[in-house]
């Protein structure tokens, strides 16, 4: 026992000051790129990449029990699976007032030099246009198998030399929009090639109508003629609004909200004309038509949208704002008026909690991706994007939502656990958003999440180290005393131990166990 005491002490007395400062300034390096790795991690993926591992491989090898397990799920009490809605909730819909690519995202890279639109995006889209523009019966006509081919493409160029090469066979309409979308530099342009469309999908819709009732491949037919023709009314709608022939546009959409509401096809709902007809009342400031609008599409068995919460709210903070004091209502009360144009703003927030800060002008706008997630980040950028100047032509309308938009947290304490007006805020809109939003963007993220452990641990770690490493450079002789202090402080408790077990055991016994 004493012959490892001495030795011990031996070994620390022949360490020299420079073996310290290796020693802290390698434990400070190597928690440093810890803690640089960490916070990258959190950063990209909005979790600590140790408690990930931890929660993933090292629970289930202890015997853990995963979270995720059909176990755990509340559906044997005859209550909705929370993880089940979730999933539900983070389904990404296409944006009903996407950009058009060549006319609008495409000279934003050219003169910022950034992509506005991320991979999983423009997949996205691609699969929506394979839906929406293509069919089983598309090998029967040439030009059609061309542009069949021609959405699968990945390059842009050989997908617009590809609708060149389908319109020297016919007039073909999905050719047509293709080059409308991508190849068009200016929305003038876009719109001449969306009336050529128009021209040709309206002859497909005519002849692929009266063969409908033939067979399910007519039926098919018909079903691709019904979109295509949908998707260029809109389009056109869209390019009128944005040429200032706002009237024009209000009517088209009208007229295609009614064809919309006749036709039983699945796919013509993903469009959600309505909110494009909102956004141009607004414009407008045909404010009855709009609460007209509203009153058909805020319905409990509808998806609800940032763009029908907000403008419900908006509509109602109308009616008071211009008059509204903070001051003056903390003194008197809210009036009925007031409190009904409150509640609204607590309703919309809670639906989608990132839509202030984009109104108030608290965090830069970017351009809007071509798919968004409903009560997500993406969705708050698209409906601000549009809508924000909505909000400045109504007096005082801004400053209700800044003096109220906050108390609807106060309301929803445990927002990922409970809801009020809706159901639970979902877990998974952050790793969507990521995926939809470019890089330059800093997604925000609700509730607001602190900071790993373990970056808080590797961080102070780190710090530790480094400061034992400058102050055993600095003062190597003081440090090893301290150093030497420590260590025996730290074996005090053990030397104890193992004097008490000598004392206890015969000393023929204990030379027995430390020959073994």
């Amino acid at each position: 026992m004493f012959g490892t005491e001495s030795s011990l002490s031996m070994f620390l007395n022949t360490l020299t000051p420079k073996f310290y400062v290796a020693l802290t300034g390698t434990s400070s390096l190597i928690s440093g790129l810890i803690l640089i790795f960490e916070w990258w991690y959190f950063r990209k993926y909005g979790t600590s990449f140790i408690e990930q591992v931890s929660v993933s491989h090292l629970r289930p090898l202890l015997g853990g029990v995963d979270s995720s397990s059909p176990s755990n799920s509340n559906t044997s009490n005859g209550e909705p699976d929370s993880n089940r809605q979730s999933v539900s909730e983070c389904k990404v819909w296409r944006n009903p007032l996407n950009l058009f690519r060549g006319a609008e995202y495409n000279r934003y890279t050219w003169v910022t030099g950034r992509e506005p639109l991320t991979y999983y995006d423009m997949n996205l889209s691609a699969q929506d246009h394979q839906t929406f523009f293509t069919c089983d019966s598309d090998h029967l006509r040439p030009a059609d198998a061309i542009m069949q081919k021609a959405w699968r493409e990945r390059n842009p160029q050989a997908r617009i030399s590809a609708a060149h090469e389908a319109l020297e066979l016919e007039d073909c309409a999905t050719a047509y929009i293709l080059l409308a979308e991508e190849e068009a530099t200016t929305i003038m342009e876009a719109e001449r090639l969306f009336k050529q469309a128009l021209k040709a999908g309206e002859g497909c819709y005519r002849r692929s109508q009266q063969l409908q009732h033939h067979g399910t491949q007519y039926e098919a037919q018909h079903r691709r003629d019904t979109n295509v023709l949908v998707y260029i009314k809109r389009r056109l709608a869209m390019c009128s609004r944005k040429l200032g022939r706002t009237r024009e546009a209000v009517k088209m959409m009208r007229d295609l909200c009614v064809f919309q509401l006749m036709k039983e096809f699945p796919l013509l709902s993903m469009f959600n004309i309505h909110e494009n007809l909102l956004e141009s009342l607004l414009e407008l400031q045909n404010y009855a038509d709009v609460q007209a609008v509203l009153a058909k599409y805020d319905d409990i068995s509808l998806p609800k949208s940032a763009t029908i919460c907000y403008t419900a709210a908006l509509l109602k903070a109308r009616a008071v704002s211009d008059k509204f004091s903070p001051e003056a209502a903390s003194r008197r009360g809210l009036s009925t008026a007031e409190m009904n144009a409150v509640e609204a703003i607590h309703r919309a927030v809670e639906f989608n909690p990132h839509v202030p800060k984009y109104l108030l002008e608290m965090k830069s706008l970017i351009l809007p991706p071509e798919h968004i997630l409903k009560r997500g980040d993406s969705e708050a950028i698209a409906y601000a994007f549009f809508h924000l100047q909505h909000w400045k032509r109504v007096e005082g309308a801004l400053n209700l939502l800044h003096c109220t938009w906050e108390g609807t947290f106060r309301m929803i304490p445990y927002p990922l656990e409970k809801g009020h007006l809706f159901y639970p805020y979902p877990i998974c809109t952050e790793t969507a958003d990521r995926e939809l939003l470019p890089m330059f963007h800093e997604v925000s993220v609700y509730p607001k999440k602190e900071l790993p452990f373990f970056i808080l641990f590797t961080a102070g770690l780190c710090s530790f180290t480094a400061m034992l490493a400058l102050l055993t450079h600095q003062f190597p002789e003081l440090m090893g005393v301290f150093a030497k202090a420590f260590l025996s402080t730290l074996f005090a408790p053990l030397n104890f131990i193992m004097e008490k077990v000598e004392s206890i055991l015969p000393s023929s016994l204990w030379h027995q166990l430390t020959r073994i």
